[in-house]
């Protein structure tokens, strides 16, 4: 195969179609020995949206492109340069990527189910070469690199060796991990149901509240992970390496006044407050506990450290969670409607589609008012957050922090944002 590029792509503007098919065919010369041919060269290529799937991508160079919505279906990427690219809700599915450099890539909510990711690079993404490919002696390629750290590098979920992997919401049902590295990884709430890890490096990684159910986990390494809220049934967990993994405390394990507590408020809440009794969790521990799906809505939270929490779709309408501790915490698709969270604590949160828009005010019986309470989050702490598709109508965030987090698809209709400190987050997180 000759060594020849086939077109270096220009950030600026998203590729013309005649400029693609030209790119594509030069590469399939390339691969097949042709006179004419050209590895392809996409980096920094926003193909937002396009068709590739079935395509011939073996070896290509995609350094920080703009994938996002794309249809890769079977796509043969096998050895592909696909460092710091972004695949948000992309249809990866039964694509070969297997040793692909995939370090610092977004791919979250995307479907990468029975695709091969087999010996494929996840890990922590910084200029340099990875295990998987040959050392990168081309200066204009790592340039590139850098150019794509310099874009994605001070946003959340930095780690100290490079920008991480994003793939939370992710399917990978029957994906073929064998052998992957997903060192420091997130994996919150994706979807691994049947997905092969065997020998998988998982370690560091982030999976809380993801669904590994009848995953084959021989030989897979957790060490120091974060497995609150992990769903492992059917699961053969003997020959894995669980060493330092932080483990969920179900409410079972909370204690008997905070069980009680949680299951009178249900109460409470069911019975529009004729039984039960409104939850009085103040100050409370509650950090790294499963509590999806639960409803506390309209409960005093004040300052409970909720720190690592698995809160993913919990009902939280109208509680007090004023200086609590929320860092770290899974909150994705949690309804937050008026709730106050003021001065709370939620750096480095995933607030993906969560609902913090006004609550509707009821009468005892239920019975609207034609009133709303507005969600405040005066003085909260949101750097490096995700609030990717929020919904933070008429929401208080006056002096609140939202250095380097993802608003992505966020509704801040009428939000107030008084002395807030919003940095310029760059467009691919």
């Amino acid at each position: 195969m000759s060594t020849q590029t086939a077109f270096l792509s220009s950030p600026a503007s998203p590729l013309r179609p005649e400029q693609l098919a030209e790119v594509l065919d030069r590469h399939m010369r390339w691969v097949k020995g042709l006179p004419g041919g050209a590895r392809a060269n996409l980096a920094l290529a926003d193909l937002e949206g396009m068709d590739l799937a079935h395509r011939d991508l073996r070896a290509a160079r995609l350094i920080g492109a703009r994938l996002v919505k794309c249809r890769l279906h079977a796509t043969n990427l096998a050895g592909a340069d696909l460092f710091g690219v972004d695949l948000y809700e992309a249809d990866v599915s039964r694509a070969n990527l297997s040793q692909t450099d995939l370090r610092g890539a977004r791919l979250r909510a995307a479907d990468v189910s029975e695709a091969n990711l087999r010996g494929a690079d996840l890990s922590a993404g910084s200029p340099g070469a990875s295990h998987t490919a040959r050392a990168e002696k081309d200066a204009v390629q790592l340039a590139f690199r850098q150019a794509v750290l310099d874009r994605i590098g001070h946003t959340a979920r930095s780690a100290s060796n490079g920008v991480v992997t994003d793939l939370t919401g992710a399917t990978l049902r029957k994906a073929v991990l064998t052998e992957a590295d997903l060192s420091d990884s997130i994996l919150q709430n994706a979807d691994l149901c049947g997905a092969i890890l065997v020998n998988t490096n998982l370690t560091n990684s982030r999976l809380n509240g993801a669904n590994l159910e009848g995953a084959n986990l021989a030989g897979a390494i957790f060490r120091n992970a974060d497995l609150v809220g992990t769903r492992f049934a059917d699961c053969d967990l003997s020959l894995a390496d669980l060493g330092g993994a932080l483990m969920a405390k179900p409410i079972d394990n909370l204690g008997s006044e905070i069980q009680r507590a949680i299951f009178d408020h249900e109460r409470w809440i069911d019975s529009f407050g004729q039984r039960g009794e409104r939850a009085e969790l103040d100050g409370a521990d509650l950090s790294r506990a499963d509590l999806r799906g639960v409803n506390l809505s309209a409960a005093s939270l004040r300052g409970a450290n909720l720190a690592g929490a698995s809160l993913a779709g919990a009902r939280l309408i109208m509680a007090d969670l004023s200086g609590a501790n929320l860092e770290g915490a899974n909150l994705i698709g949690a309804d937050l409607s008026g709730a106050n969270l003021s001065h709370s604590r939620l750096a480095e949160a995933d607030l993906t589609a969560v609902r913090l828009c006004p609550a509707e005010i009821k009468d005892p019986s239920g019975k609207p008012t034609g009133r709303s309470w507005a969600a405040n989050l005066m003085g909260s702490d949101l750097s490096r957050a995700h609030l990717c598709g929020a919904s933070l109508v008429q929401a208080n965030l006056s002096d609140a922090n939202l250095d380097g987090t993802a608003l992505e698809g966020a509704d801040l209709a009428g939000a107030k944002l008084l002395r807030t400190q919003l940095s310029q987050a760059p467009r691919r997180r």
